[in-house]
Order: C-alpha cells, then structure tokens, then sequence
C-alpha cells in the first residue's frame, strides 16, 4: 500500500475515532438501536444521498426497484442466476439490491453496526456505476470502486449530521472491510474484490475525497 493511501486511513480512523463518546448500537443520528433499523436508514440516507449528488450533476437518480431481504439460498434470481447464502447484491436486470439478512445480522452483532453502513452503501455504489454506465476491464476494478462510493456516501451523512460517529466506529468499517477482503492480490480473478487493504484505501479514498474522487 501506497504512504498515501497508509495516510488516508489513518486519517479516517483519527477523524471517527476523535469523537470520544461511547459507542451506542447505531451510527443512526435518532438513536435507532436495532439491526432493522440500521438496514432502513443506511438503505434511505444512501438513496437520499445519491438523488442529491445526481441533481448537482444535472441528471436524474433511478431509485431500486425494490430491496430484497433472503435466508440462505432463498433469494431471488439475478439473469438465471441463483442467490447465494452469505452474501448481499445489486441486480442489473430488474435494479434491485438483495442481501442475506441473517448473514448481516451475524456481521452486525459480531462487528457492530459498521458492516451494515459498509455493505449497504457498497450495493448501492453497484447500482450507481450501472445508472452512469460505467465501464471497467477488470471485477476488482468495478468492486474497489464501490467501496470508494461506500466511503464517500458515509463521509457525507456524518458531515451532513444525518449519520454521527462514535468511538470504536472505526475500528467496525475497517474489519468489516478486511473481512471482505481477498487472500491474494489476484487482479485477474473474475470474482476478485480486491484485498483487505485495496478495499480500506478505496474506501478511505472516498472518506477523505468524496465520491468525486472514486
């Protein structure tokens, strides 16, 4: 990793972590405490974001079509493709975000309530690169995108006051980012998503730049 990059993310966990209060369940600035709440405010704000950030480029945001909670491997289909357990996804066929609930639960009461602000933000950054049609040679490149997208959406609604950090936050965005991320750095992968610290630069780079910058 680039001393910049090194930079950046100690940049974001001294500016979350300078905050000094004790962490409650939720980053929700009302006080929302409970999983299923972290879910709707992270999918709103992320959509409110997006639709305000597509006005100043003079264009107009498509909100999903729906957002698709699944156990298992009972989610919906994606282009004939089955849904897997484990797992969260934008669908360009149809504009929809599923995600194993019980998955993220498990992530939420293991990590906090960081990697629901993390993966639901990343989904949408999927469903903004298909709105702009943007094109990528590489899966990894497409993916650390959209954990810069993740990073930039969530620097703003802490910025806006809509989100409020706490002390330990930090520490939840990036193990949930290096829990996500690859072995090895294996660009060619079709499946690649790049490693650990790939993932928490991106998304350090969006903090620090905004989306703009992704």
């Amino acid at each position: 990793m680039t001393l910049v990059k090194r930079i950046l993310i100690i940049g974001l966990v001294l500016l979350l972590g300078g905050c000094g209060l004790v962490r409650p369940r939720s980053m929700d600035a009302q006080g929302a405490d409970s999983f299923e709440d972290d879910v709707r405010t992270a999918r709103t704000l992320t959509e409110a974001f997006w639709k305000q950030y597509f006005q100043q480029l003079n264009q107009t945001y498509r909100p999903i079509t729906d957002f698709v909670p699944y156990s298992g491997n009972s989610g919906p289909r994606c282009g004939g493709e089955p849904a897997v357990s484990n797992n969260a996804f934008y669908c360009p066929v149809g504009h929809f975000i599923a995600y194993d609930q019980d998955w993220m639960e498990a992530l939420w009461n293991e990590m906090g309530d960081g990697s629901v602000y993390v993966i639901i933000p990343h989904e949408f950054g999927h469903a903004v690169q298909a709105q702009l049609q943007t094109d990528f040679e590489l899966n990894v490149q497409m993916e650390l995108q959209a954990d810069c997208y993740a990073g930039g959406t969530l620097s703003s609604l802490v910025g806006s006051g809509a989100l409020q950090a706490q002390s330990g936050d930090e520490d939840e965005l990036l193990l949930s980012l290096e829990a996500a991320g690859d072995p090895t750095d294996d660009w060619l992968n079709p499946a690649a998503h790049g490693t650990a610290e790939q993932r928490q630069a991106s998304f350090a780079t969006g903090w620090s730049d905004g989306v703009g910058a992704c």
